[in-house]
Order: structure tokens, then C-alpha cells, then sequence
């Protein structure tokens, strides 16, 4: 079954690496059957681990309280759980066309909550830590601990994020210093997008190297 698992692995990366050449049947058949797999893997995983554990069971929790001949212990205080579910259940109103509007409620309070946490992480992550990190090697250079080119890289640093910054200030005109100013900023913005195209361009060539090194040792060294 190893070998077996190695064969299929390989052809289905000839099939992928057949596009190079033009598009074809078995390229084709590679991807719709990713494509597949990857819609019911994720649709199993929704619902083990989305449906059953908040949506099947914290509903028969509130319900099975009033059964008949159950014990009514919780009574209705479990019966708020099902405030979400509902919310949750007005996701298939745009199957009807008549009672597609509903699912405006679900949808605005998806994204209300949305923006409600990820505004403070944002700004916490993208605003706060960074200045903390530009500010922070002074403070070492402060007390004595930093020296050398960690001074010169944390004087860098400042440059950069002070140029960058005024590069995208487009209340006053880039006239005069403000002009050269924003022209730095640029080449740190060259010099950023460089380095994060090649850091990409070098994890892709990582993947080929290791497809290449698959097919060579496991696949064709299985042959022989």
C-alpha cells in the first residue's frame, strides 16, 4: 500500500507539471479531483467540528429538559442557546427567494462582530507593536546594551518608517525636502517588496526541489 500510495502521489504530480506544456485532459482530471477532495474534506470538518459540538448538541441540551418524563432540572435557562442557532439557520433563507432578505440579520452580525475583534488586534499588531519595535532598540542604546550596527540598523529603521510614512501623506504636496523625503520612502518600499517576492519566489523553488527530489528517490527509486 506504501508503494501503491507513491505511484498515485507521482502521477497525480506528472498530471499537475503536464500543464506546462498546455492544457490537457489529465491535468484537468488532477484538479477537479483536488478540488473535490479539498470541498468534502472541509465539509466533514465543518461539521464535526462547526455543527455537532455548537449547533446539534447545545440544541438537544436546551430541548431534552422538557421532554416528557425528563426532570426538568435547567429548565429554561438552557433554552438561550438556541438564539444563535436560529441566528445561524437564517444563513439558509437565500435558498428562498421570497425570504432571502432575512439573511441580512446573520450577515450583519457576522461582520459586526468581525470588526468588533479584529479592529483591536489590528491596530494592536499593525500599529502599537510596531511602533514599540521602532522605539524599543533606543531604549537599549539607552541603557547601554546595544552599540555598533545594532545602532546604525535601529537609526535605519526610524529613516525607513519616517520616509515610508511620508511617502503616503498626501495632504501637502511633495515639494522640496518633502519630495526627496518620499523618494527614500520608495526605494524602502523597493527594497520590502523585493525581499518578500524573492522570500516567495524561494519557498515555490523549495516545493519543486521537493517534488523533484520525490519523484526521483521515492517514486522511480521504488522502481528500481
Amino acid at each position: 500500500m506504501e508503494i501503491f500510495g507513491i505511484w498515485i502521489a507521482a502521477l497525480l504530480t506528472l498530471c499537475i507539471y503536464s500543464f506546462l506544456y498546455k492544457d490537457n485532459l489529465f491535468y484537468r482530471f488532477a484538479e477537479h479531483l483536488f478540488v473535490g477532495m479539498s470541498v468534502g474534506y472541509g465539509i466533514v470538518l465543518s461539521v464535526h467540528q462547526g455543527f455537532i459540538p455548537f449547533a446539534w448538541e447545545p440544541f438537544w441540551a436546551a430541548v431534552k429538559p422538557f421532554w416528557p418524563g425528563v426532570p426538568r432540572e435547567a429548565g429554561w435557562s438552557g433554552l438561550w442557546k438556541l438564539i444563535p442557532i436560529g441566528v445561524g439557520l437564517l444563513f439558509f433563507s437565500g435558498v428562498s427567494p421570497r425570504h432571502t432578505w432575512l439573511i441580512r440579520y446573520p450577515t450583519a452580525i457576522l461582520i459586526g462582530f468581525g470588526a468588533g475583534l479584529s479592529i483591536p488586534n489590528v491596530l494592536r499588531a499593525n500599529i502599537f507593536e510596531q511602533t514599540r519595535g521602532t522605539v524599543e532598540p533606543f531604549a537599549a542604546v539607552h541603557a547601554g546594551t546595544l552599540s555598533g550596527w545594532g545602532i546604525f540598523e535601529a537609526v535605519l529603521m526610524v529613516i525607513g518608517v519616517i520616509c515610508t510614512l511620508t511617502y503616503f501623506f498626501f495632504s501637502v504636496e511633495h515639494r522640496g525636502p518633502l519630495k526627496w523625503i518620499s523618494k527614500v520612502g520608495i526605494a524602502f518600499l523597493m527594497i520590502g517588496f523585493g525581499s518578500a517576492f524573492g522570500n516567495t519566489v524561494m519557498g515555490r523553488v523549495a516545493l519543486l526541489i521537493q517534488r523533484v527530489d520525490f519523484l526521483i528517490n521515492d517514486w522511480i527509486g521504488s522502481i528500481f
